[in-house]
C-alpha cells in the first residue's frame, strides 16, 4: 500500500462566476422605475497552503480532482449573489508547484505560504450597475466567467538542513533514529528506506532538522535502484553527510571505494538554477559501525585517507551510541554558520511589475485559411468580454462592440489589413467567430430603441411613404395577376382547352 508521494499531479477547477441580473423596480404609481438588477458572485478560487503538519501528498494521489465553489447569481432589488467557496488545499512545506508543462510556478517553502494556484471566475454585472445617463434603462446583465481550470504538477522537495546519503544498508536510518525522535523502518536488508524520512536534532542552542533519504549504488544516475528519483529531497539542505558502512560483507566494497561511487552519483544530479551543487556544499564523513572490532580497525586505516581529502571524520556507533554527541554538535555549528550566511546575504532584488498600457492590451494575428485571411484576437479583456456577453441578446451585443472599440480593436483590424465581412475571432482555438462590421461599433447609449435590441443590428431603416405606396402596388399588381391565371386555368378546365395551344 502507497504510504508516501512526493509527486502528484491536480486536476483543478475554480468555481464559476454567477451572471448578473436584468430587472425593473416596480413601485406604486412607478410601474419602471428604473433598472435594480443585481451583480452575480465571484466563483471560489484554489488555493494552496504550506501546512507544517502535512508530510506528503497521499491525500492528492488517491482524489488528484479538486473543484471551488460557484458564485451566485444577482438578483432583484439590487441584491448580489453569493462569492463561491474557496477551496484550500494544504500542501507539505517545500512544496514545488509547476504548471502542465512543468514550468515552475511558486516554492513554497515558508509555513502558511499561500498561493491562489486556480483564480474564480468574476461574477457579471447587473443592469444597475451598467446604467449611466446615457444609458439609464439597460436591457441586458453581464454573464458571470467560468473559472480557471487545468492540471498543476505538485512537487515535494524536503525543507531539511542536514542530508544523510550513503549505500544502502549504510546505517542511515539507525543514525536518525538514534539522534532524534524519527522512528523509520529498519532492517537488514537493502532497500529499507523507500521514502524519505525527517528527524529533529538539538545540539546546544541550534536545533536542525535531518533527512535520510533512499540509499544510492552505483548506476543510480542510469536507473539503478531506486535511482536519483529521491534526491531531490536533498536541494534544500546545507550539509551533506556521507555514511559510509565498515562492517559491510560484501566482496568488493570499502569505505573509500563507497564514498567515490556516491561522490560520482551527486555529481551526476542537476540542481536547479541558482542553487550551490551539492558537491560544493560542505560535506562530513561518517564511518558507521564502529562496534564491531573489525569496523573499527577498518575506520582506523581508512580515517588518513579521508582527511587527506579535506573530509571532517567522525567513528560512530548507533547500537553504542558511540561519537554521536561530537556529531550532533559539529553538524549543529554548520548549519549556525550557514544560517549567518544567508542573514548576511543581501536582500533579492525587488522585482516591480507594471500595469501593461491599453494600446498593449490585445494583439491581432493574421492567420491564412482556406477562404481567406483570419484575423484573430487574442488578449485578457476581449476574450473576458466576449465570455461575458448574452449573444441572444442584441443590446448586450452593441454593447460588447462598443467596448472592443474603446480599446482600439476596430482600428488595430484596419492595420491588420481586415476588410468588412472579414473572419475575425476573439480567443484562442475555437474562440468566438463573427463576420466583422465596422459599423456596429459607434455610440450604442444615444441610440432608442426597445430595450433589449440594438438598432444597429438591423440592416435598412425606416421606409418612407412612398417607398411603402410603391411596395403597396406591387403588392397589389402581384394579387391581380395571381387571381388571373388561377381564373384561366378553371376555365381551361371546364371547356377541356388547352391553354397553351388556346394561346
Amino acid at each position: 500500500m502507497v504510504t508516501f508521494v512526493d509527486r502528484v499531479t491536480l486536476h483543478l477547477r475554480a468555481g464559476k462566476g454567477g451572471n448578473g441580473c436584468v430587472s425593473v423596480r416596480r413601485e406604486k404609481f412607478k410601474p419602471l422605475a428604473g433598472p435594480d438588477g443585481g451583480n452575480g458572485g465571484n466563483g471560489g478560487d484554489v488555493v494552496l497552503v504550506a501546512d507544517p503538519q502535512v508530510t506528503t501528498l497521499l491525500s492528492y494521489h488517491h482524489s488528484p480532482h479538486r473543484s471551488a465553489g460557484n458564485g451566485g447569481f444577482g438578483m432583484g432589488d439590487n441584491r448580489s449573489g453569493a462569492a463561491g467557496e474557496h477551496l484550500e488545499l494544504l500542501v507539505p512545506v517545500g512544496t514545488v508547484v509547476k504548471d502542465a508543462d512543468g514550468t515552475p510556478l511558486v516554492d513554497l517553502v515558508e509555513p502558511g505560504t499561500r498561493f491562489i494556484v486556480a483564480p474564480g471566475g468574476r461574477g457579471g454585472l447587473g443592469n444597475a450597475a451598467l446604467a449611466s445617463p446615457k444609458r439609464k434603462a439597460p436591457g441586458f446583465a453581464l454573464l458571470g466567467t467560468p473559472g480557471w481550470e487545468g492540471d498543476v504538477l505538485l512537487e515535494l522537495k524536503t525543507v531539511a538542513d542536514v542530508a544523510l546519503v550513503g549505500f544502502p544498508s549504510a546505517g542511515k536510518s539507525s543514525l536518525i533514529a538514534a539522534v532524534s525522535a524519527a522512528r523509520p523502518k529498519i532492517a537488514d536488508y537493502p532497500f529499507t528506506t523507500l521514502h524519505p524520512n525527517l528527524g529533529v536534532v538539538e545540539a546546544g542552542d541550534v536545533r536542525f532538522t535531518v533527512a535520510d533519504v533512499p540509499g544510492l549504488i552505483e548506476g543510480a544516475s542510469e536507473g539503478r535502484g531506486l535511482g536519483l528519483e529521491f534526491l531531490r529531497h536533498v536541494e534544500r539542505c546545507s550539509v551533506l553527510v556521507h555514511v559510509l558502512d565498515c562492517a559491510t560483507l560484501d566482496p568488493g566494497r570499502d569505505p573509500l571505494t563507497d564514498l567515490d561511487v556516491i561522490v560520482a552519483e551527486l555529481a551526476a544530479y542537476p540542481v536547479p538554477d541558482g542553487q550551490t551543487p551539492l558537491l560544493e556544499r560542505p560535506q562530513v564523513v561518517v564511518l558507521n559501525k564502529v562496534d564491531v572490532p573489525e569496523a573499527r580497525d577498518l575506520a582506523d586505516l581508512v580515517r588518513p585517507d579521508l582527511e587527506a581529502r579535506g573530509y571532517r571524520v567522525f567513528e560512530i556507533s548507533t547500537v553504542s551510541r558511540e561519537g554521536l554527541r561530537p556529531l550532533s554538535f559539529a553538524l549543529g555549528e554548520l548549519v549556525a554558520a550557514h544560517r549567518a550566511e544567508q542573514a548576511a546575504a543581501p536582500a533579492p532584488e525587488r522585482v516591480v511589475i507594471r500595469p501593461t498600457g491599453a494600446d498593449r492590451a490585445f494583439d491581432v494575428r493574421v492567420e491564412g485559411g482556406t477562404w481567406g485571411n483570419i484575423y484573430r484576437i487574442l488578449g485578457e479583456k476581449p476574450e473576458r468580454w466576449v465570455q461575458q456577453t448574452d449573444f441572444t441578446n442584441d443590446e448586450a451585443v452593441g454593447y460588447l462592440a462598443d467596448r472592443l472599440d474603446r480599446i482600439g480593436v476596430d482600428d488595430a483590424l484596419y492595420r491588420a489589413g481586415a476588410t468588412p465581412g472579414a473572419t475575425v475571432v476573439i480567443g484562442a482555438g475555437d474562440g468566438v467567430i463573427f463576420d466583422w462590421q465596422p459599423a456596429l461599433s459607434s455610440a450604442a447609449e444615444l441610440m432608442t430603441a426597445p430595450r433589449g435590441t440594438d438598432p444597429r443590428l438591423y440592416q435598412g431603416g425606416r421606409r418612407t411613404t412612398s417607398e411603402r405606396r410603391e411596395k403597396y402596388h406591387e403588392q397589389m399588381d402581384a394579387k391581380a395577376q395571381a387571381r388571373a391565371e388561377l381564373e384561366a386555368e378553371r376555365r381551361a378546365e371546364q371547356h377541356g382547352w388547352d391553354v397553351e395551344e388556346d394561346a
